[in-house]
């Protein structure tokens, strides 16, 4: 038995899988939230560039990747398939139990596989300047990498609790030449507006994103780049899965059980949508998709129209939300607190194909620390809700002999601050916020 499954370099996919034309209850499309119309590349044209709102519209099954993209995706790509026995042996269970290893990245996670490829689109159309948003700063860092191979200015709106609980993302993306803002921040009226009325706010994703927007559109030489949720960024992440397929096959094993963090969707669907058509064509998988306690999107939301952001300048997309007004609570798996959920994840959802499952703070460090301890890899906050729902997975019926596949989506040697709380017992779980979910929901736009 191989411990790793490595691929090499020419076997990596040369197409990104596109799952919307399986979808077995269909994607809602974007509306306009003026019209309450479905919404045309051309009203966002202003903010992203052709090239990816044809990918976000494409009716295709899969879509070519350009060469230039290819040669910095195998910078680190692809990525190796590990079995984990030492974990296997520490739980007392049958389950084999494999991990797609994106923390080996540059800057640790798997965001760089869609931050290459906006990056490049972008710079193909004369765009200039880059804007996004950034949780725990894992996107911000992939897209300071990424703009930086292609020449270009990038601007992170980085949500203000992640800016102050984790100070070297900041640090990693000012090396490559990107300029950090703490959001929200005094530089744009969404910010402005937002001080104004929360006052000393933890922020939100759905902060930063407006923020972000707000920049784009007003200088004529920018546009936004999004670090999840939208089709085209899960369309690049399914080079996980497409990986993952043929490593799977060179170990005669297949996935009972498919497992991802969920915070906007994209890394679990990179690795488990390549996988839905076998499920779709009989062969039983579960796919579990693992969100915190603190912000149940999928487990504790509503699928309806909403906007993306919360100064309400998005498309309404249809999706598992929590309102656009919910500010989670400052969890340390920042990456995972946004109120919204991946359309095409949402539909998987709707579809009953995937299982969402909440998970407390401290039962998911006690699960990333496990894994370090066995594994010898220290996983980020976010990853730690994967491995947390890994093990009840395994351990439920630990006499079945099943085969987990899960994403391990980066490391966590950036967020050692947030092991040392756990440590000090400084983390505790916090209650469902039902009173606030409910409040946030009830503000969403009518359709």
């Amino acid at each position: 038995m191989n411990k790793k499954i490595v691929l090499r370099d020419d076997e990596i996919p040369r197409q990104w899988f596109n799952i919307i034309p399986d979808l077995p209850g269909g994607l809602a499309p974007p509306l306009d939230p003026e019209t309450k119309e479905p919404i045309g590349p051309e009203k966002l044209a202003a903010v992203f560039p052709m090239g990816l709102l044809e990918q976000e519209m494409s009716p295709h099954r899969y879509i070519d990747i350009p060469d230039e993209v290819l040669d910095l995706l195998m910078i680190w790509r692809p990525t190796p398939l590990v079995r984990a026995t030492n974990l296997e042996a520490a739980l007392k269970t049958k389950a084999k139990i494999y991990f797609k290893n994106e923390g080996v990245s540059p800057v640790g996670s798997h965001k760089p596989n869609s931050a290459v490829a906006q990056a490049y689109y972008n710079k193909r159309e004369g765009v200039k300047r880059l804007t996004t948003e950034t949780g725990a700063g894992q996107w911000g860092s992939a897209l300071s990498l990424a703009t930086n191979k292609f020449g270009l200015q990038c601007v992170v709106y980085m949500v203000k609790i992640s800016f102050e609980q984790k100070p070297y993302r900041k640090s990693i993306m000012q090396t490559y030449g990107a300029r950090v803002v703490p959001s929200p921040s005094l530089e744009t009226n969404t910010g402005r507006m937002m001080l104004d009325k929360l006052g000393d706010t933890p922020g939100s994703l759905g902060i930063a994103i407006s923020e972000a927007l707000e920049d784009a559109a007003t200088h004529d030489d920018t546009k936004y780049a999004l670090g999840s949720v939208l089709n085209h960024v899960v369309h690049h992440q399914t080079i996980i899965g497409l990986e993952a397929k043929k490593q799977m096959a060179m170990t005669g094993d297949f996935p009972d059980v498919i497992v991802g963090c969920c915070g906007g969707g994209s890394n679990f669907a990179g690795l488990a949508v390549p996988f839905v058509p076998d499920h779709l064509d009989g062969k039983t998988i579960r796919f579990v998709g693992a969100e915190p306690a603190s912000c149940p999107t999928m487990t504790g939301g509503t699928l309806a129209y909403d906007f993306g952001d919360t100064a309400q300048t998005t498309p309404l997309l249809y999706m598992y939300t929590l309102g656009h007004d919910f500010i989670p609570p400052g969890i340390h798996a920042g990456g995972l607190r946004y109120h919204g959920m991946s359309p095409i994840v949402s539909a998987l959802v709707r579809d009953k194909i995937v299982d969402p499952m909440q998970l407390p703070q401290t039962e998911c460090f006690a699960a990333g620390v496990m894994f370090a301890k066995t594994e010898g890899i220290i996983p980020a906050p976010e990853t730690c809700h994967a491995i947390a729902g890994v093990i009840r997975e395994a351990t439920r019926e630990p006499e079945k002999p099943q085969t987990i596949l899960f994403n391990f989506s980066g490391h966590g040697l950036i967020d050692m601050a947030s092991y040392d709380k756990y440590y000090a017992g400084e983390l505790f779980d916090y209650e469902y916020p039902a009173e606030a979910i409910a409040k946030s929901i009830a503000g969403l736009p009518s359709v």
